[in-house]
């Protein structure tokens, strides 16, 4: 049913969780897992001018590169694709999916709610709106 299954990462804690139920479903359906880390670009135009584009984004590159290695790492046998782009969150999380052909997402959130929800907006939830393939969210505040 799945071959490739796309696991987007923040590096955050709590990804554990989400790593391992990609992991397991990986293994179930022998599929290649893909991780992918955006570094998130479109939130950086309220920088200060003084603010270095090349440090900063050489800083997410790197927060990115060890994101995408502790999922590779945590994995174990299985295929594993790593990747890391720049851009919004959301359009590039289901960008990847369309373009590497992946049959489902599986994410973390983060339980938001209210005003902050509101004002942040959920990356997940945005991609649940708008990815041609199904995803799977773990609620990565409510798991010890």
């Amino acid at each position: 049913m799945y071959d490739n299954i796309l696991l987007p990462t923040d590096g955050s804690e709590g990804m554990d969780v989400v790593i391992e139920h990609a992991r397991e479903l990986a293994a179930v359906h022998d599929a290649t897992l893909h991780t992918l880390y955006v570094a998130n670009t479109a939130s950086l135009s309220d920088l200060p001018m003084e603010s270095s584009w090349e440090g900063v984004n050489s800083a997410l590159h790197q927060q990115g590169k060890r994101a995408v290695q502790a999922v590779e790492e945590s994995i174990g046998n299985l295929p594993v694709e790593t990747g890391v782009v720049d851009g919004s969150p959301s359009k590039e999380i289901v960008s990847y999916a369309e373009d590497e052909g992946c049959d489902v997402i599986v994410m973390g959130t983060h339980g938001r709610s209210g005003v902050d929800r509101l004002l942040l907006g959920s990356v997940a939830e945005r991609v649940i709106r708008s990815a041609p393939v199904p995803v799977m969210t773990v609620n990565v505040d409510q798991l010890d």
